[in-house]
């Protein structure tokens, strides 16, 4: 393996990956602090429900999950861009983490839950978060 394929032995690579997290992430709290500062209380990472959702409103039935858009291939520049090294591989996991995703929201929906996705590329206008978390969680849950 050249250096210019990948500057990373293989347990160094490893290392790096082991420490990146699925829960608490920077974006996850930025969304935690904000819907907390609207007034509003959520539990976290409830494994009962599909996807464990990031943030769960139960008394409005309401679900937030907050997703990074390189891990979930959202069709922003940081989700389209693909490692160069181990392709297939890469390609194949985001797949699967979009179909596994897709899943858990449609059982979610089945189940009556009111679910929105955040995406970590719209974290960046305070404003329009603000505004977009206050619409979804200020309307009373459908009858």
């Amino acid at each position: 393996m050249s250096q210019s394929a990948d500057k990373f032995d293989a347990a160094t690579r490893s290392r790096t990956m082991r420490a990146v997290k699925s829960k608490d992430t920077a974006p996850e709290m930025k969304v935690r602090r904000l819907a907390h500062a609207l007034g509003h209380r959520f539990r976290l990472h409830r494994k009962d429900l599909p996807g464990a959702p990031d943030l769960v409103f139960p008394r409005s039935r309401k679900i937030i999950f907050v997703h990074g858009c390189f891990w979930h291939g959202h069709n922003c520049p940081r989700g389209a861009r693909m490692p160069k090294a181990n392709a297939d591989y890469w390609s194949a996991k985001i797949f699967r983490n979009k179909t596994r995703d897709e899943a858990a929201q449609e059982q979610l929906k089945s189940q009556r839950w009111n679910v929105l996705v955040i995406w970590e590329c719209e974290l960046r206008d305070d404003m329009e978060l603000k505004a977009r978390l206050s619409a979804f969680l200020d309307i009373p849950k459908p009858s």
